[in-house]
């Protein structure tokens, strides 16, 4: 089952506020068939020692509970 790009989407642009308070952001990069989704996190994201915290517990855990189908999220 392919997953809805404007569900993920809606949920990226929902932390998408948080992030960018902080000085960061995320881009949606790729959904693939297999439930993974690849973001790119930017500006203090990139470089920030709490990245895998934001992206596994933040984004990840969000995507999951939000959008069926999801099964992981990587920065990429």
């Amino acid at each position: 089952m392919a997953l809805d790009r404007d569900q993920v989407m809606k949920v990226i642009d929902e932390i998408r506020p948080s992030l960018q308070f902080d000085g960061g952001d995320v881009e949606l990069i790729d959904i693939l068939e297999d439930g993974t989704v690849n973001v790119k996190l930017k500006g203090a994201c990139a470089g920030c020692m709490g990245s895998m915290m934001t992206l596994k517990g933040g984004i990840e855990r969000l995507l999951k509970e939000r959008v069926p189908g999801v099964k992981e999220v990587n920065a990429v």
